[in-house]
């Protein structure tokens, strides 16, 4: 490694490939100061660098010196004595492993399959279940197994329930679901509708947010509180939030008054689309006034609903 001061970095490499005999290629080089003419001849600096030649530091390896291969070459003829020696006491091992093989192969199949039982994975119903998760029971205790449902004594329990006391219990259900909520709205009122249907009604400040934008809300939640009811009262729904149920019916109704008019002239006729709750008004109504003809949703491609009503195709 030298270090060359010179006016240019250009002069500068040129006598460090000098000094250390080699190309300027063949330079390492670490550039300490750069030039500088400086201003009038004042603070001029000169270019310094620090260099060293890549053939010197390659030549500077060790090299492999004959006594130094024959070390090398023992070491390696000791290592492999070693590990023949190893593998000639762990023969007898082997052999006993593969002794203690055969025996239980020989065993019978009885002790196999409790084997599998134990260690090895069950398969219920294409599905992979660890053994400590799945309990194996002999035929004779399956035989004398008597199944209970959980299920037959609530199906006892909503039975004797009449609809009234369901009524009772709902509400204070849908009280404490809707008190979690941000809405303000004031007690939700639920009675009896009909023999089989029950009337639930949203009142207060936030009501109308419980609507939405074209009923969507309404529906929405309207869906969402007969799977509820029905699935587990099995009781049917007539939603009302803030007589919304009552002029969308009174809309329909006004609609229906042309309906019925075509249907009294020609003896068929067909609704526009109707959405939502509006299609099974229509329906209920369509139905009660014409229960000799044939009154049934439509739908089309894009499925839109609509309702037809036709007489009966006499066979």
């Amino acid at each position: 490694m030298i270090k060359i001061e010179s006016l240019t970095l250009e002069k500068a490499y040129q006598d460090a490939a000098s000094s250390l005999e080699c190309s300027v290629t063949e330079l390492r080089v670490e550039v300490v100061q750069y030039p500088s003419k400086g201003f009038l001849g004042f603070f001029k600096k000169s270019a310094i660098i620090v260099a060293t030649s890549k053939i010197k530091e390659v030549d500077t390896e060790p090299k492999q010196t004959p006594q130094l291969k024959e070390i090398q070459s023992a070491e390696k003829s000791d290592l492999q004595e070693k590990k023949i020696k190893t593998i000639k006491d762990a023969k007898p091992e082997i052999q006993t492993e593969e002794l203690l093989k055969t025996k239980k192969k020989a065993t019978p199949k009885e002790e196999k399959k409790e084997h599998e039982v134990i260690g090895s994975p069950l398969i219920l119903k294409n599905t992979f279940m660890p053994a400590s998760f799945v309990s194996i029971q002999e035929d004779e205790d399956d035989m004398h197994y008597e199944p209970v449902y959980a299920d037959e004594s609530y199906d006892d329990d909503t039975d004797t329930l009449d609809l009234a006391q369901t009524a009772i219990i709902i509400k204070d259900e849908i009280n404490k679901l809707f008190d979690l909520t941000c809405f303000k709205i004031d007690e939700i009122e639920v009675s009896v509708y009909d023999a089989n249907t029950l009337l639930i009604e949203f009142k207060g400040k936030d009501v109308a947010l419980l609507i939405g934008k074209e009923g969507y809300r309404y529906k929405a939640l309207s869906y969402m509180i007969f799977n509820w009811i029905n699935t587990k009262y099995q009781v049917q729904l007539r939603l009302e939030i803030a007589e919304f149920l009552k002029n969308q019916e009174e809309a329909v109704s006004r609609y229906l008054i042309n309906v019925c008019e075509n249907v009294d002239r020609d003896g068929r006729a067909q609704t526009k689309i109707l959405d939502g709750v509006l299609v099974q008004i229509a329906l209920r109504e369509l139905r009660e006034r014409y229960s000799d003809k044939y009154v049934a949703i439509r739908s089309t491609r894009d499925g839109l609903k609509y309702i037809i009503i036709n007489d009966y195709r006499s066979k």
